[in-house]
């Protein structure tokens, strides 16, 4: 039986490279055809001319942050679905809220790949303790195990002795879910005394999996534990193979990893904020950014998928800081950068020395550029853009982390 769950994972990466951008004309097409929110959002856009990812870099970006806004002028999803309301299998409520769809079709979430990779085959019966309730993650997880001819214990969240006795009595395979959820869970065989050693197998998400915990599952029964990265918006994003390095991008999707606030996509290697275009006829959402952080990894995985990978979910994007009683967002501090081309990259620093805010633009910039005429012309800019005092600092190139803040809030209180 192959190790992989079918020839796209291992495909040549400029065939699929080939094969993204190939795609991408018809799927800004039927957008702009289907959904009248991407007919708003792309009006000044030709698709025959996006044939590329420098193509695709011109676009707007439509930010996870705005659903609540189109949502509310236009229900039930901005306009941003190409398929009607009716036409779909089931529609989600996520607190706020944000109502999310999922189309006809096996596998629409696409986690089968990401089930097979930890392991899960044909016949394999899984407690999926995803949430049922109103949100979709345990819908998307259940779509993939089906697909893949799994059985489903429906189990959700909560009811730890519940949950306890189906996995002791039906002897699931394996355990889709949280990772704290899932050490809870066996915290609690440990107490009751039950048999719950049938579970081999983890496929989590929703939340961190540090080093420690997956340890710690390990040696509590659990030698394969694996992360999946998705959203209610698109599914399956990445996922991790039994090489653990790195998370492995879905075939499905285009990644960038851009600087937060902006359009513009970072460095290789740099911290930023994931943008995805998801090839869907149902929901076709074209550079939708999640919020999230992270950043790419260069080669390909051990494991012989030869698809993109990133390093996983860094942390959230938006970092938008309280500064005197006004916000400062990432998108004012781009600005700011954009209009010194003597600044390579920079961070606002906002902290509070004697109870009183300060913000210091800490900007590396080449060796002897930084001279105190630019320093005041960058003070003056960031004065005009926030409507507030600030400070221009310079650094070497390099000195700030990579770590995709664009505003660190450094301010103390006692």
């Amino acid at each position: 039986m192959s190790k992989h769950y079918d020839t796209l994972e291992t495909r040549d990466p400029e065939a699929r490279e080939r094969a993204l951008m190939a795609a991408l004309p018809g799927q800004i097409a039927h957008a702009k055809t289907n959904a009248p929110g991407f007919a708003r959002i792309l009006k000044e856009v030709d698709p025959r001319a996006v044939t590329s990812r420098e193509a695709l870099a011109g676009l707007p970006v439509t930010r996870k942050s705005d659903l609540l806004d189109l949502q509310a002028v236009e229900r039930p999803f901005g306009g941003l679905n190409a398929t009607a309301p009716g036409g779909l299998a089931r529609i989600f409520m996520s607190p706020g809220p944000v109502f999310d769809p999922e189309g006809r079709g096996a596998d629409w979430w696409r986690t089968a790949r990401p089930l097979y990779a930890c392991g899960f085959r044909a016949g394999d019966i899984i407690q999926n303790c995803f949430s049922y309730h109103f949100t979709p993650a345990g819908a998307i997880m259940e779509c993939g195990a089906l697909a893949l001819g799994c059985a489903v214990i429906p189990a959700g969240t909560g009811q730890t002795e519940i949950q306890v006795q189906a996995m002791a009595a039906l002897r699931p395979a394996g355990y889709a879910g949280t990772p704290s959820f899932l050490k809870i869970i066996l915290e609690k065989a440990a107490e009751l005394g039950s048999d719950v050693s049938s579970v081999k197998r983890a496929l989590v998400g929703a939340e961190a999996l540090p080093p420690s915990l997956r340890q710690w599952l390990r040696e509590h029964g659990v030698p394969r534990v694996q992360q999946v990265y998705g959203s209610a918006d698109l599914g399956n994003i990445a996922y991790e193979s039994e090489a653990l390095e790195g998370l492995i991008l879905d075939e499905e999707i285009i990644l960038e990893i851009l600087r937060p606030g902006t359009g513009d996509p970072v460095a290789p290697g740099e911290v930023g904020e994931v943008v995805v275009t998801k090839l869907d006829r149902d929901y076709p959402l074209i550079r939708f950014a999640t919020g999230d952080l992270s950043a790419e990894l260069p080669g390909v995985s051990p494991c012989g998928r030869t698809n993109r990978r990133i390093r996983g979910w860094m942390g959230r994007a938006d970092q938008t800081t309280k500064v005197r009683g006004m916000f400062v967002h990432p998108r004012q501090v781009a600005d700011v950068v954009r209009r010194h081309p003597a600044i390579r990259k920079a961070r606002l620093v906002v902290d509070n020395p004697g109870g009183q805010d300060r913000m210091i633009l800490r900007c590396e910039v080449a060796e002897g550029a930084g001279t105190p005429q630019l320093a005041a012309a960058i003070a003056e800019t960031v004065r005009e853009v926030t409507k507030m005092r600030g400070e221009a600092a310079f650094l070497a190139p390099g000195e700030l982390p990579n770590d995709g803040k664009v505003i660190e809030d450094a301010k103390r209180y006692d």
